[in-house]
Protein backbone atom coordinates (compact mmCIF):
# COMPACT_ATOMS: atom_id res chain seq x y z
CA UNK A 1 0.00 0.00 0.00
CA UNK A 2 1.09 3.65 -1.02
CA UNK A 3 1.72 6.03 1.68
CA UNK A 4 -1.28 7.90 -0.55
CA UNK A 5 -3.52 4.80 -0.04
CA UNK A 6 -3.13 4.84 3.41
CA UNK A 7 -4.58 8.43 3.75
CA UNK A 8 -7.30 8.14 1.42
CA UNK A 9 -10.55 8.09 3.41
CA UNK A 10 -13.29 5.08 2.87
CA UNK A 11 -15.40 5.64 -0.68
CA UNK A 12 -18.38 3.95 -1.75
CA UNK A 13 -16.82 4.55 -5.55
CA UNK A 14 -14.02 3.38 -7.02
CA UNK A 15 -10.49 4.41 -6.76
CA UNK A 16 -7.38 3.43 -9.06
CA UNK A 17 -3.48 4.08 -8.15
CA UNK A 18 -1.12 5.44 -11.16
CA UNK A 19 -4.04 5.97 -13.50
CA UNK A 20 -3.40 6.61 -17.33
CA UNK A 21 -5.44 9.75 -18.05
CA UNK A 22 -3.85 10.78 -21.29
CA UNK A 23 -6.55 8.52 -22.89
CA UNK A 24 -9.46 10.18 -21.91
CA UNK A 25 -8.32 13.97 -22.71
CA UNK A 26 -8.88 14.98 -26.02
CA UNK A 27 -5.67 15.75 -26.62
CA UNK A 28 -4.52 12.25 -25.86
CA UNK A 29 -1.36 13.28 -24.04
CA UNK A 30 -0.31 13.64 -20.48
CA UNK A 31 0.69 12.07 -17.36
CA UNK A 32 -0.84 9.71 -14.83
CA UNK A 33 -3.24 10.19 -12.23
CA UNK A 34 -1.22 9.76 -8.92
CA UNK A 35 -4.60 8.36 -7.37
CA UNK A 36 -7.94 9.15 -9.64
CA UNK A 37 -11.16 8.81 -7.35
CA UNK A 38 -14.41 8.59 -8.80
CA UNK A 39 -17.15 9.35 -6.09
CA UNK A 40 -20.47 7.11 -6.53
CA UNK A 41 -22.86 10.82 -5.71
CA UNK A 42 -22.52 13.48 -4.35
CA UNK A 43 -22.65 12.32 -0.71
CA UNK A 44 -19.62 10.25 -1.17
CA UNK A 45 -17.64 12.78 -2.73
CA UNK A 46 -18.80 15.05 0.37
CA UNK A 47 -17.73 12.51 2.89
CA UNK A 48 -14.48 11.65 1.07
CA UNK A 49 -13.11 15.84 0.73
CA UNK A 50 -14.47 16.04 4.63
CA UNK A 51 -12.26 13.46 5.65
CA UNK A 52 -9.36 13.97 3.44
CA UNK A 53 -6.19 15.52 5.27
CA UNK A 54 -5.65 18.73 3.70
CA UNK A 55 -2.13 18.36 2.72
CA UNK A 56 -3.71 16.29 -0.29
CA UNK A 57 -3.40 17.88 -3.52
CA UNK A 58 -6.98 17.87 -5.08
CA UNK A 59 -7.40 18.09 -8.91
CA UNK A 60 -10.87 17.76 -10.28
CA UNK A 61 -11.16 17.26 -14.07
CA UNK A 62 -14.66 16.05 -16.27
CA UNK A 63 -14.48 14.99 -19.84
CA UNK A 64 -10.99 16.73 -20.07
CA UNK A 65 -12.10 18.84 -23.56
CA UNK A 66 -9.85 21.37 -22.71
CA UNK A 67 -6.95 20.56 -20.50
CA UNK A 68 -3.53 19.81 -20.99
CA UNK A 69 -2.43 17.32 -18.42
CA UNK A 70 1.46 17.86 -18.07
CA UNK A 71 3.85 14.46 -18.38
CA UNK A 72 4.48 13.81 -15.29
CA UNK A 73 1.32 13.84 -13.95
CA UNK A 74 -1.08 14.86 -11.49
CA UNK A 75 0.43 14.43 -7.71
CA UNK A 76 -2.05 13.50 -5.18
CA UNK A 77 -6.11 12.58 -5.76
CA UNK A 78 -7.79 13.53 -9.14
CA UNK A 79 -11.26 13.42 -8.60
CA UNK A 80 -13.50 12.49 -11.98
CA UNK A 81 -17.22 13.09 -11.59
CA UNK A 82 -18.75 9.36 -13.41
CA UNK A 83 -22.19 7.79 -13.92
CA UNK A 84 -23.62 9.56 -10.60
CA UNK A 85 -23.56 12.50 -11.79
CA UNK A 86 -24.96 12.09 -15.27
CA UNK A 87 -28.01 12.38 -14.70
CA UNK A 88 -30.54 15.22 -16.72
CA UNK A 89 -33.45 15.91 -16.03
CA UNK A 90 -36.35 18.63 -18.26
CA UNK A 91 -38.99 20.30 -15.91
CA UNK A 92 -41.13 23.33 -16.55
CA UNK A 93 -38.37 26.04 -15.65
CA UNK A 94 -35.74 24.29 -18.07
CA UNK A 95 -33.21 20.96 -16.99
CA UNK A 96 -31.04 20.28 -14.93
CA UNK A 97 -27.92 18.49 -15.00
CA UNK A 98 -25.06 16.70 -12.75
CA UNK A 99 -21.96 17.63 -13.44
CA UNK A 100 -20.88 15.39 -15.29
CA UNK A 101 -23.14 15.66 -18.21
CA UNK A 102 -22.26 16.40 -22.02
CA UNK A 103 -23.12 19.68 -22.90
CA UNK A 104 -24.01 18.43 -26.31
CA UNK A 105 -26.05 15.58 -24.60
CA UNK A 106 -27.91 18.46 -22.26
CA UNK A 107 -28.75 20.83 -25.17
CA UNK A 108 -30.18 17.29 -26.90
CA UNK A 109 -32.36 16.51 -23.99
CA UNK A 110 -33.52 19.87 -24.26
CA UNK A 111 -34.78 19.97 -27.71
CA UNK A 112 -36.30 16.86 -27.44
CA UNK A 113 -38.40 18.60 -24.52
CA UNK A 114 -39.11 21.70 -26.86
CA UNK A 115 -36.72 23.54 -24.89
CA UNK A 116 -34.69 26.90 -26.39
CA UNK A 117 -32.28 28.64 -25.29
CA UNK A 118 -29.85 25.92 -24.68
CA UNK A 119 -29.24 25.26 -28.53
CA UNK A 120 -25.61 26.71 -28.16
CA UNK A 121 -24.43 23.78 -25.73
CA UNK A 122 -24.23 21.83 -28.66
CA UNK A 123 -21.20 23.63 -29.56
CA UNK A 124 -19.28 23.13 -26.48
CA UNK A 125 -17.09 20.11 -26.22
CA UNK A 126 -17.37 19.15 -22.37
CA UNK A 127 -19.31 18.57 -19.49
CA UNK A 128 -21.79 21.11 -17.50
CA UNK A 129 -19.26 21.01 -14.71
CA UNK A 130 -16.61 22.63 -16.44
CA UNK A 131 -18.80 24.95 -18.00
CA UNK A 132 -20.29 26.62 -15.47
CA UNK A 133 -16.64 26.77 -13.64
CA UNK A 134 -15.23 28.68 -16.86
CA UNK A 135 -18.42 30.45 -17.75
CA UNK A 136 -17.82 28.77 -21.28
CA UNK A 137 -19.71 30.00 -23.89
CA UNK A 138 -20.28 29.66 -28.02
CA UNK A 139 -22.17 30.89 -31.02
CA UNK A 140 -23.40 33.61 -29.26
CA UNK A 141 -24.80 32.26 -26.00
CA UNK A 142 -22.60 31.41 -22.69
CA UNK A 143 -23.66 30.01 -19.42
CA UNK A 144 -23.88 32.97 -17.47
CA UNK A 145 -26.96 33.77 -19.67
CA UNK A 146 -28.92 30.70 -18.75
CA UNK A 147 -27.56 29.44 -15.57
CA UNK A 148 -30.49 29.71 -12.69
CA UNK A 149 -28.03 27.90 -9.67
CA UNK A 150 -25.29 25.36 -9.42
CA UNK A 151 -25.00 23.09 -6.39
CA UNK A 152 -21.13 22.71 -5.37
CA UNK A 153 -19.12 20.50 -3.13
CA UNK A 154 -16.04 22.55 -1.35
CA UNK A 155 -12.96 21.35 -0.60
CA UNK A 156 -13.93 20.84 3.28
CA UNK A 157 -16.87 18.57 2.04
CA UNK A 158 -19.37 21.49 2.38
CA UNK A 159 -22.52 20.96 0.16
CA UNK A 160 -23.94 24.56 -0.95
CA UNK A 161 -25.84 25.76 -3.61
CA UNK A 162 -24.80 29.16 -5.35
CA UNK A 163 -27.31 31.63 -7.24
CA UNK A 164 -25.63 32.73 -10.40
CA UNK A 165 -25.34 35.93 -9.25
CA UNK A 166 -23.05 34.59 -6.22
CA UNK A 167 -20.56 33.49 -8.91
CA UNK A 168 -20.22 36.69 -10.32
CA UNK A 169 -19.54 35.56 -13.90
CA UNK A 170 -17.68 37.35 -16.21
CA UNK A 171 -15.76 36.09 -19.94
CA UNK A 172 -14.60 32.78 -19.19
CA UNK A 173 -14.60 32.91 -15.41
CA UNK A 174 -16.90 32.16 -12.33
CA UNK A 175 -16.14 32.90 -8.69
CA UNK A 176 -16.44 29.24 -7.42
CA UNK A 177 -14.32 28.68 -4.09
CA UNK A 178 -11.25 27.65 -4.21
CA UNK A 179 -11.55 23.80 -5.11
CA UNK A 180 -14.92 23.48 -5.27
CA UNK A 181 -16.43 21.23 -7.44
CA UNK A 182 -19.75 21.62 -9.89
CA UNK A 183 -21.84 18.72 -9.27
CA UNK A 184 -25.01 19.95 -10.47
CA UNK A 185 -26.73 22.85 -12.21
CA UNK A 186 -29.98 24.12 -13.71
CA UNK A 187 -30.48 25.90 -16.59
CA UNK A 188 -33.03 28.29 -17.47
CA UNK A 189 -34.94 27.62 -20.96
CA UNK A 190 -37.78 28.54 -22.45
CA UNK A 191 -40.36 26.42 -25.22
CA UNK A 192 -39.86 27.26 -28.39
CA UNK A 193 -40.71 25.23 -31.52
CA UNK A 194 -38.95 21.85 -32.38
CA UNK A 195 -38.36 22.31 -35.98
CA UNK A 196 -36.92 26.30 -35.34
CA UNK A 197 -34.54 24.42 -32.37
CA UNK A 198 -33.19 21.27 -34.48
CA UNK A 199 -32.50 23.62 -37.02
CA UNK A 200 -30.62 26.35 -35.06
CA UNK A 201 -28.54 23.06 -33.49
CA UNK A 202 -28.05 21.65 -36.98
CA UNK A 203 -26.75 25.05 -38.13
CA UNK A 204 -24.19 25.28 -34.91
CA UNK A 205 -22.73 21.94 -36.03
CA UNK A 206 -22.59 22.48 -39.49
CA UNK A 207 -20.10 25.48 -38.59
CA UNK A 208 -18.14 23.85 -35.95
CA UNK A 209 -17.45 21.02 -38.58
CA UNK A 210 -16.43 23.87 -41.06
CA UNK A 211 -14.37 26.09 -39.37
CA UNK A 212 -12.96 23.94 -36.35
CA UNK A 213 -10.36 21.13 -36.35
CA UNK A 214 -12.93 18.65 -34.69
CA UNK A 215 -11.61 15.10 -36.65
CA UNK A 216 -8.27 15.94 -35.25
CA UNK A 217 -6.92 15.52 -31.61
CA UNK A 218 -7.54 18.68 -30.00
CA UNK A 219 -8.16 20.74 -27.12
CA UNK A 220 -10.79 23.45 -28.03
CA UNK A 221 -9.78 26.96 -27.99
CA UNK A 222 -6.28 27.62 -26.70
CA UNK A 223 -6.22 31.54 -25.67
CA UNK A 224 -9.29 33.59 -24.82
CA UNK A 225 -10.25 36.65 -26.54
CA UNK A 226 -8.72 39.73 -25.63
CA UNK A 227 -10.93 42.00 -24.21
CA UNK A 228 -12.30 44.82 -25.73
CA UNK A 229 -10.09 47.77 -24.24
CA UNK A 230 -6.98 45.72 -24.60
CA UNK A 231 -7.42 44.91 -28.54
CA UNK A 232 -10.97 44.26 -31.00
CA UNK A 233 -9.26 41.52 -32.49
CA UNK A 234 -10.06 37.67 -31.54
CA UNK A 235 -7.47 35.64 -29.94
CA UNK A 236 -7.37 33.53 -33.67
CA UNK A 237 -6.82 36.86 -35.73
CA UNK A 238 -3.42 38.06 -33.35
CA UNK A 239 -1.86 34.42 -34.29
CA UNK A 240 -2.61 34.39 -37.90
CA UNK A 241 -1.21 37.99 -37.79
CA UNK A 242 1.68 36.89 -35.86
CA UNK A 243 2.92 34.33 -38.77
CA UNK A 244 1.86 31.35 -36.52
CA UNK A 245 -0.88 29.29 -38.38
CA UNK A 246 0.22 26.02 -38.51
CA UNK A 247 3.77 26.47 -36.25
CA UNK A 248 4.79 23.28 -34.93
CA UNK A 249 6.29 21.83 -31.99
CA UNK A 250 8.04 18.32 -31.70
CA UNK A 251 4.30 16.59 -32.44
CA UNK A 252 1.88 19.85 -31.61
CA UNK A 253 1.15 21.98 -34.36
CA UNK A 254 -1.32 25.17 -34.43
CA UNK A 255 -4.16 23.86 -36.40
CA UNK A 256 -4.15 25.14 -40.39
CA UNK A 257 -7.68 25.15 -40.10
CA UNK A 258 -8.47 27.04 -36.75
CA UNK A 259 -5.38 28.92 -35.43
CA UNK A 260 -7.04 29.00 -32.04
CA UNK A 261 -6.47 25.31 -31.94
CA UNK A 262 -3.52 23.48 -31.03
CA UNK A 263 -3.38 19.66 -32.42
CA UNK A 264 -1.45 16.54 -31.97
CA UNK A 265 -0.62 15.04 -34.95
CA UNK A 266 0.35 12.03 -33.51
CA UNK A 267 3.15 11.85 -30.84
CA UNK A 268 2.77 15.04 -29.00
CA UNK A 269 3.53 15.23 -25.56
CA UNK A 270 1.95 17.95 -23.15
CA UNK A 271 4.96 19.77 -23.13
CA UNK A 272 5.06 19.99 -26.87
CA UNK A 273 1.41 21.19 -26.69
CA UNK A 274 2.10 23.67 -22.95
CA UNK A 275 5.61 24.92 -25.41
CA UNK A 276 3.98 26.00 -28.33
CA UNK A 277 1.12 27.71 -26.77
CA UNK A 278 3.65 29.69 -25.02
CA UNK A 279 5.63 29.97 -28.02
CA UNK A 280 2.28 31.55 -30.09
CA UNK A 281 1.90 33.83 -26.58
CA UNK A 282 5.24 35.33 -27.29
CA UNK A 283 4.99 36.01 -31.14
CA UNK A 284 2.12 37.44 -30.08
CA UNK A 285 2.99 40.00 -27.99
CA UNK A 286 6.04 40.63 -29.96
CA UNK A 287 4.02 41.33 -33.58
CA UNK A 288 0.74 43.13 -32.10
CA UNK A 289 1.68 43.85 -28.20
CA UNK A 290 -1.08 41.97 -27.03
CA UNK A 291 -0.75 39.35 -24.03
CA UNK A 292 -3.16 36.04 -24.68
CA UNK A 293 -4.35 34.61 -21.90
CA UNK A 294 -4.76 31.11 -22.08
CA UNK A 295 -8.38 29.10 -22.28
CA UNK A 296 -7.22 25.43 -21.55
CA UNK A 297 -6.21 24.37 -18.10
CA UNK A 298 -2.69 23.31 -17.56
CA UNK A 299 -2.34 21.37 -14.51
CA UNK A 300 0.14 18.72 -13.09
CA UNK A 301 4.06 18.43 -12.98
CA UNK A 302 5.88 18.88 -16.29
CA UNK A 303 8.56 16.61 -16.86
CA UNK A 304 10.15 18.22 -20.57
CA UNK A 305 12.17 21.60 -21.53
CA UNK A 306 10.86 23.70 -23.88
CA UNK A 307 11.91 23.05 -27.82
CA UNK A 308 12.17 25.42 -30.76
CA UNK A 309 9.60 25.85 -32.22
CA UNK A 310 9.76 25.90 -36.62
Amino acid sequence: MTSLARLLPKLRGRVQFDAPLAPSTWFRAGGNAEALVRPADEADLAQFLRNLPHTVPVHTIGACSNIIIRDAGLPGVTIRLARGFSTITTHADGVTAGGAALDVTISEQAAAAEFGGLEFLCGIPGSIGGAVAMNAGAYGGEIANVLAWADIVTRSGEQRRLSAADLAMTYRHASLPVGAIVVRAQLTARSGSGAVIASRMAQIREDRERSQPVRTRTGGSTFRNPQPHFSTHKAWELIDAAGCRGLTLGGAQVSEKHCNFMINTGNATAADLENLGEEVRRRVLAATGVRLEWEIRRIGVPVRQPEVAH
